[in-house]
């Protein structure tokens, strides 16, 4: 247990640590449950979160914990994750539940001068059913939005105290009974959409009044009569009444005390952060160059015909801004470049920063620049801007959207910029520390391995990438698991944590990648070598993705072999052919859809389907599932893979133009059924950002 403390307290304190303070997180208005969403002690409330926000909680009380995430997908949309510890509540209160669940939360009207927020909610909709509720709620505001009052009626749970027969009944006889029972934890997962909004209902109600900016109070009467508990953990139930006293801070954090029931005391810490704001919103780095007068040749020293040897101030303006030029060719009164961004998380960033370069070093009579952005030495797009426009527009109010009206956005399947000799080969290695945790092993809820990491990379010709990365463990417990695979699949991921026992100095992947353009609007990776943690082997793939569309669609084929525990250079017996056809599509405010078909490391067939919401700062997040030909029982514990995946850009955190991030990925259990191999730089993640849709998404930075 002190494990998994120490873990949600690291999660806190970074995100203390990254979330600003404004007016608005100062206010108490949108405080956790115990369960993570918006509400008050037991039950909810109406109310969301604002847009977008992450929220995380956390409640304790005597043999109970719960740990939550949650995320405002779109105004009217909530999405929650939660795991619970529920000491004693298994085997005759000698056994402990580690349980996984999911909530999700529709806002069906706003508030209004006379009407309510409403909202129906499903709680714990696919876990064990432990906590599994439904909910139509509705909530208003008085004195100021001080005072909230809130009524509803719940089933499950929420209707287990005075409950009355279910009004749904009317509709259909289905929905007058419902199986209140706990399931196995081997039958997690499965959907038991039979019983939802089924058996008795029950009314509850809610108060809350903020006294203060800093203090709030919130009674309530709640529908909730903790019959599993009652029977399974001795849970004294004395009481529908629930009260809690909660304390804000200025970066929007609350404490919360409150008595349950009349038999128990708890607390509960949540955090909000904010995707929006950056702990430094307006950076950490050095001015762009200011755009200076036209001069002419002769002033500029500027040799026509030995561009190559003559420029060396160009070259090394660019360099200064973090930009390698990688070819120029000038025809007339064009200018064509072909630059590799190693700095700038946006690449729009990188182009302005390019274009001012260029007219601060090349003569007047230069009127057009093309500048050819490239990903992994191949290029992927060509950005056309008039130097008359950036002279217009450096200080225009809204500059940075005229710019992007005015510029031409295109395919460069064939780079038009003569390249310069000594751009290869490229060099690059960092020394790095490095966490890796393994979460949900029921003996020990938290793992992790703490050491340091080496990673190398060379680039000898223009497309082709040698890289590895080694990694010594320091310190760490994801060697003591001591629990063994009962899959009954091919042991593709279950037996995991043997990499870890058996192991000490670890090769974590050691590659040659090649980048092609086969022809316009596609694109190509062939990958060999140690491909991840668990598989070697070859990776080919083929993307269709047109400058300026929101679609894109590939395929993917890959020989993968099990490689030797020790993750050295060995390989096990155990190998596949495996492949997907892929569709991307953007829909627009962040909303990023993905669509897999095809067959995974166990041999079986089937598809995982994804929604990611990413911001313009490149903080994203997202939640995916997968179906295959694997039946619920043989996949076991989960019954089919799912997860949340949230990626944290490093100057999100740190204001300074850097690329790079933290991406994590929560899986509520891992098993063999629908698990893929962890492949390096497919190509739609390194395409993108230098297409039309996420450069205009970035495009504020133009001018930054």
């Amino acid at each position: 247990m002190t494990i998994m403390k120490t873990s949600y307290c690291y999660w806190i304190c970074a995100a203390l640590v990254a979330s600003p303070a404004t007016a608005q997180d100062v206010q108490l208005r949108f405080s956790a449950s115990i369960y993570g969403t918006p509400g008050y002690i037991d039950v909810p409330s109406a109310e969301m979160f604002p847009d977008g926000q992450l929220q995380l909680s956390s409640s304790f009380r005597d043999n109970t914990q719960f740990y939550a995430l949650s995320f405002q997908i779109s105004p009217r949309l909530l999405g929650t994750f939660r795991y619970a510890i529920a000491r004693g509540f298994d085997n005759n209160g000698q056994g402990d539940r580690f349980d996984r669940s999911f909530d999700v939360k529709y806002l069906l009207a706003t508030e209004t001068d006379y009407l309510p927020d409403i909202a129906v909610g499903l709680q714990d909709f696919g876990g064990t059913g432990i906590y599994s509720s439904e909910y139509l709620v509705a909530s208003k505001h008085f004195l100021d939005e001080r005072l909230v009052l809130s009524g509803g009626l719940g089933w499950g749970r929420l209707g287990t105290h005075n409950g009355f027969s279910n009004p749904l009944s009317a509709l259909s006889a289905s929905f007058s009974n419902r199986d209140l029972s706990v399931k196995p934890v081997e039958e997690a997962g499965k959907l038991s959409t039979g019983d939802w909004f089924s058996g008795d209902a029950a009314f509850f109600a809610a108060a809350s009044y903020r006294i203060n900016d800093r203090l709030r109070v919130a009674l309530e009467y709640s529908s909730d009569a903790y019959v599993n508990e009652t029977d399974r953990t001795g849970f004294e139930y004395n009481s529908p009444i629930n009260a809690a006293l909660s304390y804000g801070f200025k970066n929007g954090a609350e404490l919360s005390v409150y008595a349950l029931h009349g038999s128990e005391i708890g607390f509960m810490a949540s955090l909000p952060i904010n995707p929006t704001k950056p702990k430094f919103t307006s950076g950490i780095e050095d001015a762009p160059p200011a755009l200076l007068p036209r001069r002419t040749t002769a002033a500029l020293s500027w040799d026509t015909g030995s561009v190559q040897t003559k420029n060396s101030a160009l070259f090394t303006a660019l360099k200064n801004q973090g930009i390698a030029l990688e070819g120029i060719s000038i025809e007339g009164a064009t200018a064509t470049v072909r630059i590799g961004n190693g700095r700038y998380p946006a690449q729009a960033q990188a182009l302005g920063r390019t274009a001012r370069v260029l007219a601060n070093n090349l003569p007047e009579d230069i009127t057009t620049f093309r500048i050819e952005s490239t990903a992994n030495g191949v290029p992927t797009s060509r950005t056309t801007l008039r130097r008359a426009d950036l002279e217009a527009l450096e200080y225009d109010l809204d500059g940075s959207w005229r710019t992007f009206a005015r510029a031409k956005i295109e395919d460069a399947p064939r780079t038009q910029a003569a390249s310069i000799s000594g751009t290869y080969p490229k060099f690059n290695w960092r020394v790095n520390p490095y966490l890796e945790p393994a979460l949900f092993d029921p003996d020990n809820p938290v793992r992790a391995d703490f050491g340091i990491q080496l990673a190398a990379s060379v680039i000898p010709a223009q497309g082709l990438v040698l890289s590895g990365a080694i990694r010594q463990p320091l310190t760490g417990n994801l060697d003591e698991s001591t629990r063994t695979s009962n899959s009954a699949l091919p042991h593709v991921r279950t037996d995991s944590a043997e990499y870890a026992k058996q192991s000490d100095l670890e090769i974590k992947h050691l590659t040659a990648e090649y980048f092609f353009r086969p022809g316009r609007n596609l694109f190509g990776r062939v990958t060999a070598g140690y491909l991840e943690t668990m598989y070697g082997g070859l990776s080919t793939e083929l993307l269709w993705k047109p400058v300026n569309s929101p679609l894109a669609l590939g395929a993917e084929m890959n020989y993968a072999k099990k490689r030797d525990y020790d993750q050295l250079f060995g390989f096990q017996d155990y190998d596949i052919v495996t492949g997907h056809a892929s569709a991307y599509y953007d829909f627009g405010g962040g909303y990023l859809g993905q669509v897999d078909v095809g067959r995974y490391l166990a041999g079986d067939y089937g598809a995982t389907f994804s929604l990611d919401r990413e911001f313009d700062n490149g903080f994203s997040v997202g939640a995916f599932f997968t179906l295959t030909d694997v039946s619920f029982d043989d996949f076991g514990e989960g019954s089919f893979d799912k997860g949340i995946r949230i990626n944290i850009p490093i100057d999100w955190l740190t204001g300074t133009a850097t690329k790079g991030g933290y991406g994590t990925t929560i899986r509520p259990v891992l098993r063999d059924g629908g698990a893929r191999l962890e492949i390096r730089n497919r190509l739609y993640g390194v395409v993108r950002g230098t297409q039309t849709n996420e450069l205009e998404d970035r495009w504020g930075k133009f001018w930054r």
